[in-house]
């Protein structure tokens, strides 16, 4: 009952309606895009594309595009160049003066940056679109009439589209960022790897029904599973250890929770670094797959279930981990506001002192953080030994599972903060006015 009033709550909202029904808008032209096929491919025809992309990491950059990169879309890019040129500004920014001058310039800085993001965007598209157009046309084993126009005209109009689509993706997301509801990059994304649910689902409910698989108790039991594995998600995204802050004087401070009535604190996340572990981890897999083809040796990296895969995997998270919460967490930072607002960690002297306290408590919790993150990362290779298909494995963990989980929790949390703004608005101009104001 709770949750149908909060559903009219919000439809009463007219702002936050309006966000609701653009960020659902926007959605559904890109996955109306993520159908179109490229002009000079017959649709009809691309099984073996479809075949090659079920499993292992394309089957996970599949469903990253919602599955337009096995149709050959011209979304197949998807938003996946956009997140890789995000992650190579990010770390250009350790080292680079510019970029570093750029990110204490405030908005405008923060401007720049994304322009930059998006020229970067584009590059990494015209390099990505032709590699993909070869892919498909000669290692996917698609029949010759697959391609009903070759030559440099199918080429030259399959990288504009390709680039074109993945534009207009990044276009979409900032636009639903900017004016409707949530992260609109996280957003395709999870939207992209949603749309595959149901057919994930469908396919293990009819393996599940062969002899002696176990039929519907097997299913019910696995989604049991699943909802366990996600209120752990969950738990792993939430986690903070909170760090008790003095003041000497009441001031507002970046990163560092002030409310009335509450004791201040530093919230520590127990995952810092979110699921960027697990990108770097799965782009620096792809080596051994490539190289796999040329050394037989290298053969027992290739599978993605195998024992030797995932144990290298997990290791490459653990060490990910620190790595991307040490750049991203600038506990000196941290320490230096706090002395400048007359605040400290009791027990600690301000500055260096509190500082290396930091570092050291952020150290400590990134360490099951990352474990737990490793392990939840490699369980579906481990759901799969059980007899569980691979696409539905997928969504028992891995950065599928964690980005829909955080994607979930921001944008209800973002549709909380409505909901009380409006509570509390009304609240300050008169003792009914809470009703009016969700009229």
């Amino acid at each position: 009952m709770n949750f149908i009033n909060t559903l009219k709550d919000i439809w009463k909202i007219e702002e936050l309606k309006e966000k609701l029904l653009l960020t659902l808008g926007l959605i559904a032209v890109y996955r109306f895009m993520a159908a179109v096929p490229l002009p000079g491919i017959d649709p009809t025809q691309l099984t073996a594309l479809k075949d090659s992309t079920s499993d292992g990491l394309l089957g996970l950059l599949n469903a990253f595009t919602g599955g337009a990169f096995a149709r050959a879309s011209v979304m197949a890019l998807g938003i996946m160049p956009y997140i890789s040129a995000s992650i190579v500004v990010q770390l250009m920014g350790i080292a680079v003066p510019y970029l570093q001058k750029l990110q204490k310039d405030g908005e405008s800085g923060r401007k720049k940056i994304t322009q930059i993001t998006r020229w970067l965007t584009i590059a990494i598209t015209l390099f990505q679109a032709p590699t993909y157009i070869g892919v498909i046309q000669n290692q996917m084993g698609l029949p010759a009439e697959a391609f009903l126009v070759t030559g440099a005209t199918f080429w030259v109009s399959s990288i504009i589209l390709l680039s074109a689509g993945t534009i207009f993706a990044m276009w979409l997301g900032e636009r639903i960022t900017d004016k409707g509801v949530g992260n609109g990059i996280s957003l395709l994304i999870t939207v992209g790897i949603i749309a595959n649910f149901p057919a994930a689902f469908i396919q293990e409910l009819v393996a599940k029904q062969t002899a002696g698989a176990g039929g519907i108790m097997m299913i019910l039991i696995e989604l049991i599973v699943w909802f366990v594995v996600i209120l752990l998600t969950v738990l792993l995204v939430t986690a903070v250890r909170k760090v008790a802050v003095q003041y000497a004087r009441r001031t507002a401070v970046t990163n560092i929770k002030d409310v009335d009535g509450a004791r201040q604190y530093i919230p520590l996340k127990l995952n810092a670094a979110g699921v960027m572990p697990i990108i770097f981890a799965q782009a620096i897999m792809f080596l051994p797959i490539a190289l796999g083809q040329k050394y037989p040796a290298l053969n027992s990296l290739t599978d993605i279930n195998g024992l030797w895969y995932n144990v290298i995997f997990a290791l490459l998270i653990i060490v990910f981990s620190y790595f991307y919460t040490a750049i991203t967490i600038p506990t000196n930072k941290m320490a230096e506001d706090l002395k400048r607002s007359n605040g400290f960690v009791p027990g600690y002297k301000p500055g260096e002192e509190t500082a290396n306290f930091l570092d050291s408590v952020l150290s400590k919790i990134t360490l099951p953080g990352s474990i737990f993150l490793a392990a939840l990362s490699i369980l579906p290779a481990i759901i799969v030994k059980f007899g569980v298909t691979q696409n539905w494995a997928m969504f028992y963990g891995g950065t599928s599972l964690i980005i829909m989980v955080g994607v979930a929790i921001d944008t209800i949390q973002q549709i909380n903060s409505y909901l009380l703004n409006s509570r509390y608005d009304g609240l300050m101009k008169t003792g009914n006015s809470n009703r009016k104001s969700l009229k």
